[in-house]
């Protein structure tokens, strides 16, 4: 493996992020697979949404081992017009069917809603991609709204505190 560029106590070694982020299988759903410069650009947007909003994309680790599973988190991001909160989560395949992302995904929910105080968090999930739109149901999310990016099809599923 090799060393990583950025290494923090909340960023994930470029080296581990390209391993999902070349998978074209764990990419399907986003617009394309990234290249090493685009993951750096990756780590740059990440920085700037801590510094600007407090939040971003965590290293998901298995507790015991420290193993590298994917990466999740809160970020403000466009659902059509509208920037909110959005719960995002995504996982090395070699991880997927084991539960991390629903696992996630309700930290983060239990984070956004208890220590940020937020009213209301999302999840933008392509149309297709059926295993995320369960994650967001087990989150406690229902299905808001429909928009396109980038000439897909997305869903808006959405969670209020209160």
């Amino acid at each position: 493996m090799t060393a990583p560029i950025i290494k923090t106590d909340r960023l994930i070694a470029l080296s581990h992020l390209m391993e999902i982020f070349s998978d074209p299988v764990a990419m399907r759903f986003y617009r394309s697979t990234k290249t090493r410069e685009q993951a750096e650009e990756w780590i740059s947007w990440t920085l700037h949404n801590y510094r600007t909003h407090g939040v971003g994309l965590w290293v998901a680790e298995e507790k015991t081992s420290g193993r590298f599973l994917g990466q999740c988190g809160i970020t403000p991001q466009d659902t059509g017009g509208v920037t909110e909160m959005e719960i995002g989560y995504l996982f090395a395949r070699r991880e997927w069917g084991k539960g991390y992302a629903a696992e996630a995904a309700l930290a983060c929910k239990e984070y956004g809603f208890k220590s940020l105080k937020y009213k209301k968090l999302v999840s933008i999930i392509n149309v297709k991609n059926l295993a995320s739109i369960r994650v967001a149901e087990k989150a406690g999310m229902k299905k808001e709204k429909t928009f396109l990016r980038a000439g897909n099809k997305m869903y808006v599923y959405s969670i209020s505190n209160g």
